[in-house]
């Protein structure tokens, strides 16, 4: 069975069912191009006569489809209709994307704004306006995820959590050399965090994926809490660390300042 990226402990009265039924969408996730059945009962490590009676039911209720030509198996619409709703009704993302797209507009590079999730961030919104200048085209979705500890918006969530949640993310972190800048230990990644708490943003210079970097800043809820976090990337071929300070640093703070705004939050003097 194919574990699940989040970090929760399995309860024991699981419903098996509907722990193969996950698995599969899973697996699906992963696989845009869709995968035949003979290949997605090995990767769920079911027989195909089970995977094909799961399927058989969430083809019907739309949660996936099947191409009638090469017989794959493809995520379902239905879940894009969920999807969209859930994310409608998350006020933040409503209160965000205005304040984006004026952002974009202004410097024409891609756009993140996350949440954390399960110990991850999660992207619930983006917006790419760099294909009008040549720039970067990031393959990042919504509803996607990347690790905190090589993230700039990663490194902010973490920052400006209670010490005692981010102590456990941080225990919990495996770290991996994603990219040639990545943190690899738990003490570089807290001396950085002393950095972010201090200057109020955070880099990704190259840690998580080669040749990009990433400039974040947090966002904050009206009793101040940091909820989320907004990101500016750009190919590191255009553009030094030094130059995303000077050009692009208060722009993100001002945006991510003027969301906190609308979230009920007190804005905050510029860094």
């Amino acid at each position: 069975m194919v574990k699940r990226l989040i970090n929760k402990q399995k309860p024991s009265n699981l419903v098996q069912s509907i722990e193969r039924t996950a698995s599969i969408l899973d697996v699906l996730g992963q696989y845009p191009n869709g995968l035949s059945l003979g290949d997605l009962s090995e990767q769920v490590c079911l027989p195909k006569g089970t995977t094909h009676r799961l399927l058989t039911s969430m083809v019907y209720f739309d949660f996936v489809r099947q191409n009638h030509i090469n017989k794959y198996y493809h995520l379902g619409f239905k879940l894009v209709e969920l999807g969209n709703n859930l994310l409608s009704h998350i006020d933040l993302r409503n209160e965000a994307h205005p304040l984006l797209i004026k952002l974009g507009e202004k410097i024409h590079e891609t756009i993140h704004l996350v949440i954390l999730d399960n110990e991850e961030a999660l992207y619930i919104d983006k917006v790419n306006m760099s294909s009008q200048r040549g720039g970067l085209q990031m393959v990042s979705r919504l509803g996607s995820r990347i690790p905190l500890y090589c993230s700039a918006v990663g490194k902010v969530l973490l920052a400006f959590m209670s010490e005692p949640a981010a102590t456990v993310i941080i225990q919990n972190t495996n770290f991996k050399q994603l990219a040639r800048n990545t943190i690899t230990s738990k003490e570089e990644l807290a001396i950085y965090l002393e950095t972010v708490r201090a200057l109020g943003y955070a880099f990704d210079d190259e840690e998580n994926e080669e040749g990009v970097r990433c400039i974040a800043a947090p966002i904050r809820d009206e009793s101040g809490q940091v909820v989320a976090a907004m990101s500016v990337s750009v190919p590191a071929s255009r553009m030094s660390i030094n130059e995303m300070n000077k050009l692009l640093k208060s722009q993100v703070v001002e945006t991510a300042n003027n969301i906190s705004h609308r979230l009920g939050f007190v804005k905050l003097r510029h860094q």
